[in-house]
């Protein structure tokens, strides 16, 4: 699980810890504003275009070997990172990052959902929701305090040279890694992976770089285009599904996969929870709109860290006394965190009370976060679970960036109409709305049967039902 948790760990801290460090890069490297949005762009959007592509090699060739490439990838191109002596050194080496991450990342997930069951199982899916909280907590500050520190006079390469001990130490662990998985014949669809990677860079790319550019018309004539790729990308898999076992080629994405009960609705109520990713950048606005100072907003934003790392903790003990519906719960209080945080900023303004419901909007998201990937990726055939994965991580990234992209445009028009605190107050209300809508989205996915439910026989008992279900020829 350590293991496995670095996996974890590092993709989201190395999109957190760099935002702090990117006035130092800027200084050293030059480049200006433009490189400080590539930087971060560049890592951020190749991430979520190849997460489903990376998933699924894990499910053809092996997730500890997939693991392991993606980590020893990852370490190099961070070791390029930290020692790019030139602007665009560090965009490819930003670049590389995205690529070996998105082979890293899913294994993870994929790995806990094909060896555990039960309670072992939610209570790894519980470190996981844990460990992302923790990188979105160290990204924040730790980006700050290692600049600050200049350790050994690198500066701002701290931020990514601090990867390879974590990765050092990871590549050691994954000797000891159990991969329950029989690699078949199968050929990777790279039609399909071609398909996918340009129709989702249409999304993700325009929806980066638009705000920032002051949406341009190219922005919507690429989104136009990649919605055309991405309907001619689910046709091909269609097609191919019916004809694999003629041409041996296993599609990226099986229909099957995602046309399984329950499987789009649980997707939908992730989309619409990482909505909160949004919340994160019209807060440090917010703060500076207030005067506060970066060691202050980085103390205002802390209780919401804090109850992120508690929440997932949590889940295996709640599931004793409250099986089902966890997910419900902790987007329930998301969501009385986010209209009592709006109703005390719009009545004191800047106010300290404002903590409680940041640390309540923290602990649902951590109760939350883990369970909804446990009702998405139990949806799907372990036969997949390098495809669960990968939807569901690259779900959640596409998801803020259209929230940053949607939620921001938001904040910044009520802002420069009605000033920071109505234009917060305004976006907390929407944040509320739309956690409310994957609130019930979450219900009617649980209330379909998941894969590890074993089927019930009629007129039979459910201890009996549960016996021949084990008996049974797989």
């Amino acid at each position: 699980m350590l293991t496995l948790l670095a996996g974890t760990l590092l993709p989201p801290l190395d999109f957190f810890i760099v935002n702090l460090a990117i006035p130092s890069i800027q200084d050293d490297l030059g480049g200006g504003d433009i490189l400080g949005q590539q930087v971060v762009a560049g890592y951020a959007a190749t991430y979520a275009v190849t997460l489903t592509l990376g998933g699924r090699l894990g499910d053809l060739h092996g997730r500890r070997r997939a693991f392991v490439v993606g980590l020893v990838g990852f370490a190099l191109a961070s070791l390029l990172c930290g020692s790019a002596g030139e602007p665009w050194l560090l965009l490819i080496g930003r670049v590389l990052q995205g690529f070996t991450a998105a082979l890293m990342a899913p294994q993870s997930l994929a790995l806990i959902r094909a060896s555990l069951d039960g309670r072992d199982q939610a209570i790894a899916l519980g470190f996981h929701g844990a460990t992302l909280g923790l990188a979105a907590v160290i990204g924040q500050s730790s980006g700050g305090l290692l600049v600050t520190a200049d350790l050994w006079g690198l500066g701002w390469r701290a931020i990514f040279l601090i990867n390879l001990p974590i990765a050092a130490l990871a590549l050691l662990g994954s000797l000891f890694l159990p991969d329950p998985h029989t690699r078949g014949e199968a050929k990777l669809d790279w039609t399909g992976a071609i398909l996918l990677f340009v129709g989702l860079a249409g999304i993700v790319v325009p929806l980066v770089e638009g705000r920032a550019l002051d949406w341009p018309w190219w922005c919507f004539v690429v989104l136009v285009a990649a919605a055309g790729l991405l309907h001619r990308f689910w046709r091909y898999e269609t097609t191919l599904d019916g004809e694999r076992r003629r041409r041996r080629v296993m599609p990226l994405v099986p229909p099957r996969a995602l046309t399984a009960p329950g499987v789009r609705i649980a997707l939908v109520a992730v989309a619409l929870f990482y909505s909160i990713a949004s919340f994160f950048l019209v807060f440090s606005e917010r703060e500076q709109a207030a005067g506060r100072t970066p060691l202050q907003a980085s103390l205002d934003i802390l209780p919401l860290g804090i109850g992120f790392l508690i929440g997932p903790l949590t889940v295996p003990h709640l599931m004793r006394v409250l099986p089902r519906r966890i997910a419900a719960l902790g987007l329930g209080l998301e969501t009385v965190g986010f209209l009592v945080f709006a109703g005390l900023v719009a009545a004191f303004g800047q106010t300290p009370w404002a903590a409680a419901p940041l640390a309540l909007i923290g602990f649902g998201q951590g109760l939350a976060l883990p369970s909804l990937i446990r009702i998405t990726v139990t949806h799907i055939p372990r036969a997949f679970a390098g495809l669960a994965s990968g939807l569901v991580n690259a779900t959640l990234q596409i998801s803020a960036a259209l929230s940053v992209a949607v939620i921001g445009g938001v904040y910044y028009t009520a802002a420069s109409a009605f000033g920071s605190a109505h234009a917060i107050t305004a976006v907390s209300v929407l944040i509320a709305t739309l956690l409310f809508g994957s609130a019930v989205l979450s219900v009617r996915a649980e209330r379909v049967p998941s894969l590890d439910t074993p089927p019930k026989i009629d007129g039979t008992p459910d201890h009996q039902a549960k016996e021949s279900t084990s008996r049974a020829p797989r």
